[in-house]
């Protein structure tokens, strides 16, 4: 991924590692070979050997300040790609999976370090090929005088490497049990701060209630956090300690040989460097062996969602004949029952209907009936249990994504509220039309959106929410007008599903909408799910749901005739117009 991001840095990093390396064990022999020329006196050869360990001593420099640029240009891009392979995965997952806690817990786990963690990766290749050249520079230096010198040294770091990937692995447990805890305190962030619940906090007066419950659950994740730590840090501490005291027993052994002449003191100088340098190199090599395991473990948390099985739908049919593209489409549910994954209740059990060409549908119902669910199967949102969805004789799975979109248009209860530009908000019904004003035009009027528009000094361009600058805040009726323009932009729609539309409409806007209704489905197939019983009524058919099954069927009359749920319903609601 590294090497995609940018093969250029990424080549440059592989050459200064190889530099990087080589350095360090030169400057140490350039060392040795100064300090001999000192004690012989020889004036020429001292100049000589202190210009070329300034050349590599800038060379160090040089090679370290570019990898820290490269590093970061780097990181910069390889963190980028890491989240858009991520949001990507999340484009190919279907509904059940954004309705599923698990589903969130590993999201989490593969975003919380995806900005710093894969640069960390790489990195750490590079530092550990780097150390380990390094540390065979050191050690061929080292050999010449004593092996178990040499050995000792590597036992001694050996212990403290075994610490840090046991405390490494213990810290990834820990933040991988607590994601849900973690996703938690967003939450209450969120709720805290948003403008989505900023007038019920207030109004109720929970906020100290719930930065109370912020502030009581972060103080136990830090205090675990910082328990780790202190045993991390106690552990760490007494291991350095040793390796450090086994580092000056060798250090003493060879002030001894100077000092009885067995060595020069340019040895001396060479042996002590290259001692220091070679157990940091091996202590580095040791650390980022731990430190790789640590990584290991985040990237199974990464490459686990990226792995994430993506539910195979059927084998596609052939796409539609030209000639049906643009004709009212035919529904049909064929004993359709469906329960939600991971559940043993059943959302809809044994429905079957038939909807035929240009015909309209409203679905009436208790809420938590399954009206809502119906919609989702007939849009392909989700596969039914049993039984199947057909669009003109076609299972609705066995169409290729495109195909679906382009066959329905949909407006939710809870629909998107885009923190983006008014065309935007708009256009997204047909995004391939995002420049096409005249049916940007056509799709505010059918939705009712006109006023807003004209109101607004910055027309389609008009950034909407208050996320960002300049952004205007729309009334709940006036985003719900913007979602139908969304919908009607959809021009090329055969089917128009509609879940409680004008839910948040007064009730002249809600009248001439639907007055604008009945004349736009003419051609289309239409399935609306309403409490209000004057639009219901307009439907050439309505069916009642409760507990997940089709319980009645007919025109309005009919059923205010048959003195069922429907007739009960209406009579209801009727009686508080009276």
């Amino acid at each position: 991924m590294a090497l995609a991001a940018s093969p250029r840095r990424f080549v440059s990093l592989v050459g200064l590692t190889f530099l990087a390396a080589a350095l360090p064990p030169a400057t140490a022999w350039t060392g040795k070979a100064l300090v001999d020329a000192v004690v012989a006196q020889d004036l020429a050869r001292a100049r000589h050997w202190v210009a070329v360990e300034f050349a590599l001593v800038a060379s160090i420099v040089f090679v370290a300040r570019t990898t820290q640029l490269l590093r970061q240009n780097l990181g910069a891009l390889l963190g980028t790609q890491v989240n858009v392979a991520i949001l990507e995965k999340t484009l190919t997952l279907e509904l059940a999976d954004f309705e599923d806690p698990s589903f969130y817990d590993q999201l989490t786990r593969a975003r919380r370090e995806a900005s710093s963690r894969p640069i960390s990766v790489v990195m750490e290749v590079f530092d550990l090929v780097k150390g380990s050249l390094t540390l065979s520079g050191y050690a061929a230096l080292l050999f010449a005088y004593s092996p178990r010198v040499c050995l000792a040294l590597a036992a001694a770091s050996l212990p403290a490497t075994l610490a840090e990937v046991y405390f490494g692995r213990a810290a990834f447990q820990l933040r991988h049990w607590r994601s849900p805890e973690g996703r938690r305190l967003l939450y209450l962030e969120r709720v805290l701060a948003s403008d989505e619940t900023a007038k019920e906090v207030k109004v109720l007066g929970i906020g100290p209630l719930l930065l109370e419950r912020y502030r009581t659950l972060s103080s136990r994740l830090l205090g675990e956090d910082a328990a780790l730590a202190a045993r991390r840090y106690r552990w760490a501490s007494a291991l350095a300690l040793l390796a450090t005291a086994v580092y000056y027993g060798a250090y003493a052994s060879m002030v001894l040989a100077a000092a009885a002449a067995a060595m020069t003191l340019g040895q001396l100088t060479l042996y002590a460097v290259a001692f220091r340098q070679g157990q940091d190199s091996l202590q580095s090599v040791l650390s980022g062996a731990g430190g790789m395991h640590e990584h290991a473990l985040y990237l199974s948390n990464l490459y686990g969602f990226l792995d994430r099985k993506v539910r195979q739908r059927l084998a596609p049919a052939g796409p539609l004949a030209d000639d049906a593209k643009t004709e009212a489409a035919h529904l049909e549910l064929i004993d359709v029952s469906f329960r939600y994954p991971g559940s043993d209740r059943w959302a809809l059990r044994h429905v079957s209907l038939d909807i035929p060409p240009g015909k309209s549908l409203a679905v009436v119902g208790h809420n938590g009936a399954g009206k809502t669910t119906l919609i989702k199967l007939l849009l392909g949102l989700y596969e039914p249990t049993e039984g199947r969805v057909l669009l003109d004789g076609r299972d609705v799975a066995t169409l290729s994504e495109p195909e679906r979109r382009r066959s329905f248009a949909a407006v939710f209860q809870d629909f998107g509220r885009f923190q983006l530009s008014l065309r935007e908000n708009v256009g997204f019904g047909s995004a391939k039309h995002l420049d096409d004003d005249e049916r940007l035009l056509r799709a505010v009027t059918r939705g009712g959106a006109l006023s807003l528009l004209e109101r607004l000094s910055a027309g389609f361009a008009t950034q909407l929410g208050k996320w960002f600058d300049a952004g205007v805040e729309l009334s709940g009726g006036e985003w719900q007008s913007v979602a139908l323009a969304r919908s009607f932009a959809h021009e090329e729609a055969r089917v128009l599903i509609f879940d409680e539309p004008t839910a948040a409409l007064d009730a002249d806007r809600e009248h001439a909408i639907f007055e604008r209704f009945r004349a736009l489905n003419q051609g289309r197939t239409s399935v609306l799910i309403s409490h209000r019983f004057p639009t219901v009524r307009t439907a050439e058919r309505i069916v009642v749901i409760d507990g997940g099954e089709l319980r009645e069927s007919g025109t309005h009359d009919e059923l205010a005739a048959a003195g069922g749920l429907y007739a009960r319903l209406f009579a209801l609601q009727a009686a508080g117009y009276r």
